[in-house]
């Protein structure tokens, strides 16, 4: 019993190490008071550059997967029957995408969760990862809307799990895939409010698909 507290409390606090955060702090600045003011990689990017988004990308998937596939082993030192490692390792990644959006250490203000949630759903689901992507690059360069393409890639989610997953499907990664389309959603809400008022910000040399 617990290793089901202390392995998600774990993974909380591994996905409460905010990338833009901790790195702009190196930079002395606060991602959070520049561009959008949402400390994830899209205004990392917009705000300083390829550079300082790639080093955010690669700790926000990281701390994802590490919280997955590392902390769910710790349950045999926690626990003489520990649980099923599947539901411990489900329990782990969202505990760290939840984390990332509310973390410890930055007073409970950070980024929309996406990256994390791919590095959770790389090790848990992998099968799920190429549709995802799929997704989220299409609807990108149709539309140069990075939110609207991560909230489709947080939907396709749900039915790459099931359809490509393995048969039956474990009822954990089923309810991890609806939670994080949820949570997608919910923080992607003022992009979806930007988009209805004309003002929500395209990547332009993404969109291929202009109009003329």
């Amino acid at each position: 019993m617990l290793d089901l507290i202390l392995i998600p409390i774990g993974g909380y606090l591994l996905g409460s190490i905010s990338g833009s955060l901790v790195l702009g702090k190196l930079y002395g600045v606060d991602i959070r008071a520049l561009g959008s003011g949402n400390a994830g990689g899209t205004n990392a990017f917009r705000s300083l550059g390829w550079k300082f988004a790639l080093a955010v990308v690669v700790i926000d998937l990281g701390k994802g997967a590490l919280a997955a596939a590392a902390l769910p082993p710790l349950a045999p030192w926690l626990s003489s029957q520990p649980a099923d490692p599947t539901l411990l390792g489900t329990l782990a990644g969202l505990a760290a995408v939840l984390g990332h959006i509310w973390p410890l250490y930055f007073r409970f203000r950070g980024g929309k969760g996406a990256g994390t949630a791919v590095g959770s759903i790389a090790v848990l689901a992998p099968w799920c990862v190429a549709p995802l992507f799929l997704v989220w690059l299409v609807t990108l360069i149709g539309t140069g809307y990075v939110g609207l393409a991560t909230m489709l890639a947080g939907l396709s989610l749900v039915p790459a799990m099931w359809l490509l997953g393995p048969t039956p499907l474990h009822p954990a990664l089923g309810a991890l895939a609806i939670t994080l389309a949820i949570l997608l959603m919910f923080t992607h809400r003022s992009n979806l409010t930007r988009m209805a008022t004309g003002t929500e910000n395209r990547f332009e040399k993404a969109r291929l698909l202009k109009r003329k």
